[in-house]
């Protein structure tokens, strides 16, 4: 592969802390959430950013590639309009899934995929019609998980390296995602840095969270914990990263805390003084092992790292130095992806396909529709992510219509408003749909009990729904048909 672009430090750009970040001393770059922004009418604070020359990546979250469904080739447009408006370098997504469309369900949060043939097969097949309609390079993230599927045929460090061997996609990995995967699945976050081609590395995200019950959640909303920062440091002794960027989502500090975080950072990156290959970069130790005839002789070849699999992806490619960014048009990607058509293979089958529909499916059903919890599922861990996921659309859905817990009489009321009308309502069609059906919901019920809150959410809903609210006598016949189902 071709070696990485130099990013540095960064921190995921919010319009919380928009002014914060605007002031951080030595900040390199910044990572968007790409559905958050419209190309055409950037946030000022982030076009001051672009001005003054502030590397900016998006960052999605709703292509689902996990999925059994190929990519909407509208969702991949709009990301790749975001790379053009932001001058991005490169763009990131996940290993996950997000929805299913039979039924259509949408989960509003990142599920892991079963590593399987299957879900592999149809992974690699997802990337490779992504990568084709992107117009910059693309790199996917490891996800934390709450729980495992039954039935896995390969660890997590086989799985990521045969998803770049088949596809020459780039990897973003998670350190504090290996942390949560570690706590909450028994995986060792060592053996998988070890598996793992980090000639493929992007960049590395860093994060804080909770551990709860002995479940650790991966909230962005806690500060960075010394054991991610050690994971980090472990990666670092591996690889010198190109980039390495602090995430943080909710319940935001002060300023200096989060320029104390990004310290730390820099203070992990810099600790380590032995010289280490830079991310795109060939490992030769590896390559060595691999192939000890190429100008090496075989006792003298280094050999591979304990569970490290052999990586036989592109071969190297001459490219700048460590820290240099290519100049345009000088022939070299400037971060580095797949040379098309290197990993031409047949795609895959329409019965992998369905059979990584219906498996998610039936788990997607249990987490938001209330279905029975499949064989070899952890239930309790289950139970775990069916709370979690329900919170969290309560949380996004506060956010998008704000004025919701104000008329409904503030946060408490709100979220034991909403958790009620979410059981066995599963999110069909995107947030601020679900908040206009939550309000309907509501209304329906003659909810709220006040009349002035009911007429204030009455004029809510109208003015959001370009609709009158159903009628009474609409209403008692919805409240019967409901009761006698």
């Amino acid at each position: 592969m071709k070696p990485m672009a130099h990013l540095g430090v960064g921190i995921g750009w919010r319009p919380e802390i928009a002014d914060a970040v605007e002031r951080l001393d030595g900040l390199d770059w910044v990572e968007v959430v790409a559905e958050n922004i419209c190309p055409g009418h950037l946030p000022e604070a982030l076009g001051r950013l672009r001005e003054r020359g502030t590397r900016i990546v998006p960052h999605g979250v709703s292509l689902g590639l996990g999925g059994a469904d190929r990519p909407d080739p509208e969702k991949l447009a709009a990301l790749g309009e975001r790379a053009v408006a932001l001058g991005a370098p490169l763009v990131t997504e996940h290993i996950a899934f997000v929805r299913t469309s039979s039924p259509l369900l949408e989960a509003g949060h990142l599920l892991p995929v079963p590593r399987t043939r299957d879900a592999l097969d149809v992974l690699c097949e997802n990337v490779r019609i992504a990568q084709d309609a992107l117009p910059v390079p693309l790199a996917l993230e490891n996800i934390a998980a709450l729980f495992s599927w039954p039935g896995e045929e390969m660890t997590e460090g086989q799985f990521l390296t045969e998803l770049v061997e088949r596809t020459g996609v780039r990897l973003l990995i998670d350190v504090a995602n290996l942390h949560t995967n570690r706590v909450n699945r028994g995986e060792d976050p060592a053996a998988v840095l070890d598996a793992i081609p980090l000639e493929a590395l992007a960049y590395v995200h860093v994060a804080g969270g909770v551990e709860r019950g002995g479940v650790w959640h991966d909230t962005h909303a806690h500060p960075v914990p010394p054991v991610v920062l050690d994971l980090l440091a472990e990666l670092r002794s591996r690889v010198a990263p190109a980039g390495v960027l602090l995430e943080r989502d909710d319940d935001f500090p002060p300023e200096a805390e989060l320029a104390g975080e990004l310290t730390a950072i820099r203070e992990v990156l810099t600790a380590t003084a032995q010289a280490l290959p830079q991310a795109g970069a060939p490992d030769t130790a590896r390559e060595a092992a691999k192939n000890p005839a190429a100008g090496t002789k075989p006792e003298a070849a280094a050999a591979p790292e304990a569970g490290a699999e052999p990586v036989r992806g592109p071969e190297p490619v001459s490219g700048p130095g460590p820290g240099s960014v290519p100049e345009p048009g000088a022939g070299a990607e400037p971060v580095g992806g797949p040379e098309h058509g290197t990993a031409a293979e047949p795609g895959a089958g329409e019965a992998a396909r369905t059979r990584v529909g219906l498996a998610q499916a039936a788990l997607l059903s249990v987490l938001v529709a209330g279905t029975p919890v499949p064989e070899g599922f952890d239930r309790a861990r289950i139970r775990v992510q069916v709370r979690a996921l329900a919170a969290k659309r309560a949380d996004v859905v506060a956010k998008v219509a704000p004025e919701l817990p104000g008329i409904l009489g503030g946060r408490a009321p709100y979220r034991e408003a909403f958790l009620a009308y979410a059981k066995g309502r599963p999110m069909t069609a995107g947030y601020r749909r679900d908040a206009l059906d939550f309000a309907e919901h509501l209304l329906i019920q003659d909810l709220p009990a006040d009349p002035a809150a009911r007429r204030r959410l009455t004029a809510w809903w109208r003015e959001r729904a370009g609709a009158r609210p159903p009628r009474r006598i609409v209403r008692w016949a919805r409240a019967l048909a409901g009761r006698a189902a």
